[in-house]
């Protein structure tokens, strides 16, 4: 049985590489049943260990009781995500319950709480170091969190409860994806293709032949990023516009296969959940554990945004207004509209498109430029190898060492393009984390998957700049699980508050604004020219452009979570008006019939950002304020680089991260740094 079963071994592959190649849908199952009943049996050892509890005994048992079963779902989703199929749609319904009852079971197991509550009580005399004391507090909370306190009534209600959302966000998922897919927009008629690029119609004539081969020379475009934004951006054509657009508002809101539903049953479920374990609402729950600590903290925070982002937004949209009217196209503005004439305004006030732009960051350049970022920052050398398998042909694998050195880092993989297999969007995941993993302090293996423009037969991959920021966003979360150096694999890398997570990916966002950055890769494709000097400013102009309209647009989606997740949803009947009324505020386009964003807002109801969405705009303030450091000191100082280094990247959830940023800035950050770089005040 275990040769048969790659995942039923540790690796043994070099650094633990995962052993795609041989890997089957017929394996997950059996893996992940047989990792749960090891770490059944190393539960047990635990509960029936007759001496005293101690941090080895009992803290560190725990933490590594379930190895294996970490490595094979982890392996499990991350392919669930990247690299789809039928099979797994329907292995997730029976895999996702079983570790769900597992992680109740464990949560809930009264003799090892006992053991955790034993050590917890008396923690101030354990001498205990910060991670230790750290891991400690996590590891109590958790236990209380999931229910350890309750009675047995109630600790039934939560199990039900996880084991019910275990089946809902995946299906959640799995209709989001199946809509997106489901949609295709076949155009054979020239005159249709009006206004888009020769790079845009190449690509969708490529997708069109690679979809069917009895379709040569027609152009197909679907609802991937990489083909839907080009076209609501730049077609002619106001009524194809407004069929895209429709179609992507509409994914998951319709059909047999809808998430109403499920968006009004999940909803209820957490609340029920929080209720049970004595809190107000969802929000005041999951807030406990952030930055933010509870609902008040975070509406005050958007409704500060709202009040400078929301004026702004209106003239924002009034100066597209004006120019759609000069144009001679009429006085009605319609959400579909807002690409193309944001394109087009941006066109006239600075004399730059995204198109311009596209052959100066071939992605290959890109990429190579971020590693040259890195390795100028935290003195690191990215070095690709083909030693490694990989799930899929798209997939590059590098070796990550100290510079000049063979001291192993890690091991990054690279997964850019979009194919039916690949949800949607872009994410950093992990395949091992750092930290103590069969018994050794190993380095991880950390991965981006993005939905980046294909390269077709007649040119390379060329990004947008949005897909460029993208890029570095990413890899400013890589970084973070890359360059973590703890001890515990639950307190390493990314695994810190949420409204923290993102201060990493979103400072590295900054230097793509920079020239010092930009002329480390922006060189055109064909002839090796660096992107000009003037566009380089123009491009820092840009920044602030439709800016109001940008902020308020991720205030509506925050408050829009927050609505879902800080009061009773009981009385919720219809997705569509409770969502009207949510963003009645944050709306300055007008609402269109048969549209929602609740359906389709994975990030919430599927990605692990419930009552959590505001974080992304909490972060921004905090990057913000990091930028500054950086700029008043030197882009590439050694000193701040060091201090993020040490305080920040390397810690993970280690500390608190208000005091890792105090650490790393000498200060608490500015509130106001955001709305200074959005231009807001």
């Amino acid at each position: 049985m275990t040769n048969s079963n790659p995942l039923l071994e540790v690796s043994q592959l070099k650094n633990y590489a995962v052993p795609f190649n041989k890997i089957k849908n017929e394996h997950y199952l059996t893996a992940i049943k047989s990792a749960i009943d090891i770490a059944r049996k190393n539960i047990e050892a635990i509960t029936k260990n007759k001496e005293e509890p101690t941090f080895e005994n009992s803290l560190l048992a725990l933490e590594k009781s379930s190895e294996m079963l970490d490595s094979n779902s982890r392996v499990f989703f991350n392919m669930l995500s990247a690299h789809t199929d039928d099979e797994k749609q329907a292995l997730v319904k029976e895999i996702s319950p079983i570790i769900s009852h597992f992680s109740s079971e464990v949560q809930m197991n009264p003799k090892l709480f006992e053991r955790i509550k034993a050590l917890y009580d008396k923690k101030d005399s354990l001498g205990l170091n910060q991670e230790q004391m750290q891991l400690l507090d996590n590891t109590y909370k958790s236990f209380v969190r999931n229910g350890a306190l309750l009675d047995e009534k109630q600790k039934e209600e939560i199990k039900s409860i996880d084991q019910r959302m275990a089946v809902l966000s995946p299906e959640f998922s799995e209709n989001v994806l199946n809509d997106t897919n489901s949609f295709q927009m076949w155009i054979d008629n020239e005159e249709d293709l009006a206004g888009l690029p020769e790079s845009v119609v190449e690509a969708a004539k490529h997708a069109g032949e690679e979809a069917d081969a009895n379709k040569k020379g027609q152009a197909l475009f679907t609802l991937h990023a990489p083909s839907f934004i080009p076209f609501v951006t730049f077609s002619e054509k106001r009524e194809l516009r407004e069929k895209m657009y429709r179609a992507y508002g509409s994914r998951a809101l319709k059909g047999d296969k809808n998430n109403r539903e499920i968006c009004i049953e999940m909803a209820n479920l957490r609340h029920k959940r929080a209720q049970i374990l004595g809190f107000k609402s969802h929000a005041h729950f999951k807030l406990e554990e952030r930055m933010a600590q509870k609902p008040e903290t975070v509406m005050a925070f958007l409704n500060r945004l709202l009040e400078k982002s929301r004026p702004a937004a209106e003239r924002d949209i009034e100066e597209l207004k004006e120019l759609k009217k000069s144009m001679g196209h009429g006085d009605d503005f319609m959400p579909w509209d807002y690409h193309f004439y944001a394109e087009k305004l941006k066109a006239k006030k600075f004399d730059i498109d995204q198109e311009k732009l596209r052959p100066y960051f071939k992605l290959e350049n890109v990429i190579n430029g971020a590693f040259e970022h890195a390795k100028k920052l935290f003195k690191i050398d990215f070095r690709k190898t083909d030693e490694y398998p990989t799930y899929h042909e798209d997939v590059s694998v590098y070796e990550v060492y100290k510079e000049g050195s063979e001291e192993y880092i890690g091991l990054f993989f690279t997964d850019f393009f979009p194919r039916k297999s690949k949800r949607g969007g872009a994410w950093m995941t992990s395949y091992l984390e750092q930290g103590i993993f069969q018994n050794k302090n190993v380095r991880p293996i950390i991965s981006i998957v993005c939905n980046f423009t294909k390269p077709t037969p007649k040119k390379p991959s060329l990004l947008t700049f949005e897909e460029v920021t993208t890029l570095f966003h990413e890899f400013g979360h890589s970084l973070h699980g890359l360059l973590s150096q703890c001890n515990y694999r639950s307190l390493s890398g990314t695994n810190v508050y949420w409204d923290f997570v993102e201060l990493p990916s979103q400072l590295m966002e900054n230097w793509c604004l920079e020239r010092e950055t930009l002329e480390l890769f922006a060189k055109h494709y064909e002839t090796g020219e660096t992107i000009p000097s003037e566009w380089i400013d123009k491009l820092k102009a840009l920044s602030h452009f439709q800016a109001g309209y940008r902020s308020l647009r991720q205030v509506n989606f925050a408050m829009l979570d927050m609505a879902w997740h800080s009061q009773d949803p009981s009385s919720i009947k219809d997705v569509t008006e409770f969502e009207a009324e949510a963003t009645r505020k944050t709306q300055v386009l007008p609402k269109i019939e048969g549209t929602n964003q609740s359906v389709s807002f994975a990030h919430i109801f599927a990605g692990g950002y419930s009552a959590g969405y505001y974080s992304y705009k909490w972060a921004e303030v905090l990057d913000a304020d990091a930028f500054e450091y950086f700029k008043e000191q030197g882009l590439y100082n050694e000193k701040v680089a060091q201090s993020l280094y040490d305080n920040i990247l390397t810690r993970g959830g280690t500390e608190h991260p208000m005091e890792l940023y105090k650490k790393f800035r000498g200060r608490e950050p500015d509130a106001d740094a955001l709305l200074r770089r959005d231009g807001l005040i």
